[in-house]
């Protein structure tokens, strides 16, 4: 697989990652197999998708059990990135909470080396800025994690050019997470380029519309372990509605002989050579389906009809 920069200083990675969060948390069915997942992990660094996301409140904490598991034997193949500042609610799961504190960063950092079995991660993100702590002082701490050696990138999660340039002046982006996709593009206008001219790479989560763009949902998610059971773009009435895209995304597929997910994929990636998708999937079938869009070269006439796509119906949230 074509390799892309993870920062301008960063590891070479594929030009897609895989995440992992679906494997055992958020979805129905998730950490009912965990082998199957293990083996899906395996497969994606065969094929050249060597940057694996997980975060330490996945689970919480069993996701990044799991990547632990996988990558024993692999390490020096995989490019681990996960998280902190986000902690379940005091019920055990969502509403999610912030949590930043510098005394939490440094307990997080230590728990997720442990579970990952590793003495440093390639790339630690702040997973969201806490409005109750100066943000120099969460940054401040990650930085003492580089320095430390337990860390050797930042980053951050769904976060603005304000606050990307208060914590580039203390230490380097080195990558920035956000949602990106054919369904919610508001990160090109200002931080997909605010990467591209100070070095970062940008990781686009859900770039497959947490399913949707692939076509293969039909309905309404009404599962309650599913979280999409909660988002408005997967309720009754706003899903048919939002059917409307991948239909116009399937025009396009078609004359490449692709599916829906394979030409989201393809647009993701051509939105910049330092965009980083990072799908995430449990199954075989599907991650060897994302790996192949890395090679779907999308035309000047492709681009602009999937740049002409109707408005998503319903909120993100």
């Amino acid at each position: 697989m074509e390799a892309r920069s993870l920062g301008s200083s960063g590891p070479a990675v594929g030009a897609i990652g895989l995440g992992c969060m679906p494997m055992n948390w958020a979805y129905a069915g998730a950490g009912e197999d965990e082998d199957a997942s293990i083996r899906v992990i395996h497969r994606a660094l065969e094929l050249g998708m060597n940057l694996l996301d997980t975060a330490d409140v996945y689970g919480p904490f069993t996701n990044e059990d799991l990547v632990g598991r996988a990558i024993v034997g692999r390490r020096d193949r995989v490019v681990i990135a996960t998280k902190a500042g986000l902690v379940v609610g005091p019920n055990g799961g969502y509403p999610l909470r912030n949590d930043a504190r510098p005394d939490h960063i440094r307990t997080a950092i230590e728990g997720s080396l442990r579970r990952l079995g590793t003495d440093a991660i390639d790339l630690y993100y702040l997973h969201r800025v806490d409005p109750e702590v100066p943000l120099e002082e969460s940054w401040g701490t990650m930085t003492e994690l580089v320095g430390d050696g337990k860390v050797r990138g930042l980053g951050m999660s769904e976060v603005g050019v304000p606050e990307l340039e208060r914590a580039h002046a203390i230490h380097p982006v080195s990558a920035v997470q956000s949602e990106l996709s054919l369904w919610f593009t508001d990160r090109l206008t200002d931080v997909v380029p605010w990467c591209a001219a100070h070095g970062a790479a940008f990781v686009p989560y859900a770039p497959l519309g947490r399913g949707f763009l692939t076509g293969r949902i039909a309905e309404a998610r009404t599962d309650p372990r599913d979280f999409r059971s909660r988002l408005p773009r997967f309720a009754e009435g706003t899903i048919d509605a939002n059917r409307a895209i991948v239909d116009r995304v399937r025009t396009v597929a078609d004359r490449h002989d692709a599916t829906p997910g394979q030409i989201a994929l393809a647009w993701t990636l051509s939105q910049g050579e330092h965009v980083i998708p990072i799908p995430g999937t449990r199954r075989l079938a599907h991650l060897e389906e994302n790996a192949a869009a890395a090679t779907l070269g999308l035309t000047d006439a492709d681009l602009a009809e999937l740049a002409d796509l109707p408005a998503a119906a319903g909120d993100r949230y």
